[in-house]
């Protein structure tokens, strides 16, 4: 699943190739908001929300989530899509950016609707402070630290903290030597939030992140992944298993025995 860098990236590339453009051409190809034609109206911006993408067209924001497969493209008119027609579940064209003639195309997009801008807040106003964006270290300690849920979870919880998916919560708890399952009430919450907002922000510039400090492929992580295999610590065997606020929302965990103790 996208992390909170790949969708600040993601704004970013298309803010760049739409801020200030006229919409030459839109399609929306979901329930519900299918008729909705914004041609003619201008790309304010185009911004991330945690793990959100809101492009600000005319009065009205298009709303996006990548999920676990979602992403969107760039094209030049009429060049072949690099991913099927059908996975297409937008598209917003302009003629008079920067570099020219473009097309924005997102696949496998959830989440695909369209509000009022100014009622923006229904969308995204549950979250919790975003290290890339709008940030209150203090406000997103407070309700980790007010979290009675293991640590793996809360730390996923977008009403928390914005941004950190399982990739994130893995790798944060093994370098604060937390086991995944402790109650987040019983950790170092704020030292939490600030090492996970000094890895994402040193992330956010690299198309391929690490934290580890190793860029190499393979050298990248701490435990995430890394299942029966040495500890880049101890050499203990990493070990595996499965955290979740329910059932149908688990994720895989990874963890150290020697360097995470319960």
């Amino acid at each position: 699943m996208p992390e909170g860098d790949t969708v600040f990236r993601t704004a970013k590339r298309l803010n760049d190739a739409l801020a200030g453009a006229e919409v030459a051409r839109f399609d929306l190809r979901v329930p519900g908001s299918a008729t909705v034609d914004l041609r003619g109206q201008t790309v304010h911006g185009v911004v991330a929300r945690g793990k959100h993408i809101l492009h600000r067209i005319g009065d009205v924001t298009l709303h996006s989530h990548l999920k676990m497969e979602g992403r969107w493209d760039l094209y030049r008119p009429g060049e072949r899509w690099r991913r099927p027609q059908f996975k297409a579940r937008a598209i917003v064209g302009v003629d008079e950016s920067a570099a020219g003639p473009v097309d924005a195309v997102g696949f496998d997009l959830a989440m695909v609707e369209v509000v009022a801008t100014a009622h923006e807040q229904c969308l995204v106003g549950h979250l919790g402070p975003d290290p890339l964006g709008e940030w209150d270290a203090a406000e997103a300690a407070r309700r980790l630290a007010s979290d009675p849920r293991p640590a793996h979870v809360a730390l996923q919880d977008q009403r928390n903290i914005a941004g950190f998916g399982n990739e994130y919560a893995n790798e944060i708890l093994f370098v604060r030597g937390i086991h995944p399952e402790t109650p987040a009430t019983e950790t170092d919450a704020a030292a939490i939030v600030d090492l996970g907002a000094r890895m994402i922000r040193s992330n956010v510039a690299r198309v391929d992140r690490t934290f580890t400090g190793d860029p190499r492929p393979g050298r990248t992580n701490w435990v995430h992944r890394r299942e029966g295999r040495p500890c880049r610590r101890c050499h203990t065997p990493i070990r595996g298993g499965a955290l979740g606020a329910d059932p149908t929302s688990e994720r895989i965990v990874f963890w150290c025995p020697r360097c995470q103790p319960r």
